[in-house]
Formats: C-alpha cells, structure tokens, sequence
C-alpha cells in the first residue's frame, strides 16, 4: 500500500481538493506498480521554490516542480517501506504555465505531479524538449489518466 502525503506552504490554506490530489497520485503510483512508496507533496508559492530552487539548484528562480529523492528502505510494523521523497509544486507557476500552454490548470497539476513522481522513479531528462523519453511517458501517463481531475 501506498502512501501519499499533501501539505500547503504557510502561505497557503490547506485547500479542499487535497483529497482528490493524494488519490491522483496514488494512481500513478498504481501504474508505475510501485509498491509500499511514501512520498510526500508540499504546495507552495513562488517565492518559496525560488528558495528551494536557488538552495539546491543553485538557480535563483522559481520553477514549477521540484524533487527530492530520498531513496530510503524503512521497516515499519515487519514491512518493507520505500521512503521515495518529496515533490513540491508552486501553484503560482502552475497556474502561468497553464494559460501560457493554453491548457486547463487541472490538467498542468496533474502533468507536474506525474513529473514529480517519474522524478522520484529514477527517471530524468536533460532537456525539456517533447522528444525526451521522460518527458514523453509523462504525456502518455497524463492521456491515460485524462478521465482524473484534482479541480483546482
């Protein structure tokens, strides 16, 4: 069984779609047949994943996700836990990248926690060009998944 964790910046009011974000991500989890994954996922402004952007990347900009893989196998209760990490996703960005794509904003947050997860999954990308096989499965996923809403 998986486990998801949702949590909003300070600056944030915990929102009441939260529920329908964690069951989104448990699905992709499902379909990438992970099993006994924590992850968390923390909502936030810009000005806090600059600070994260610019700590651990060293570029002082906001970004619309970020990961960070923890990578750690646990015991917890005689089971096997993987503790995969943390994604955290600026709703502020979303929300840019959205109307700059011209795509509903449902669809860019489930497209950035996909992203997150694949991240987590071991999976990378140089570039964010369409044809990176990352960036592609992430399309993929994001199609068969189409039917899910998280309704920002």
């Amino acid at each position: 069984m998986n486990r998801v964790e949702i949590s909003s910046a300070e600056s944030l009011e915990p929102l009441p779609w939260m529920h329908k974000l964690e069951a989104f991500a448990l699905l992709i989890l499902e379909k990438l047949k992970k099993n006994n994954w924590d992850i968390s996922i923390l909502l936030c402004d810009d000005e806090t994943i600059r600070q994260l952007n610019a700590e651990y990347r060293n570029k002082n900009e906001p970004t619309d996700v970020l990961s960070f893989d923890l990578g750690e196998t646990v015991e917890e209760d005689g089971e096997k836990r993987y503790l995969a990490g943390d994604i955290v996703i600026s709703l502020q960005t979303l929300y840019e990248n959205a109307h700059y794509f011209s795509v509903e904003p449902d669809e860019e947050f489930r497209r950035l926690v996909i992203h997150g997860i694949l991240h987590l999954s071991g999976m990378d990308h140089q570039t964010n060009d369409a044809s990176e096989p990352m960036l592609q499965f992430q399309e993929l996923l994001l199609e068969q998944t189409k039917e899910e809403h998280i309704l920002l």
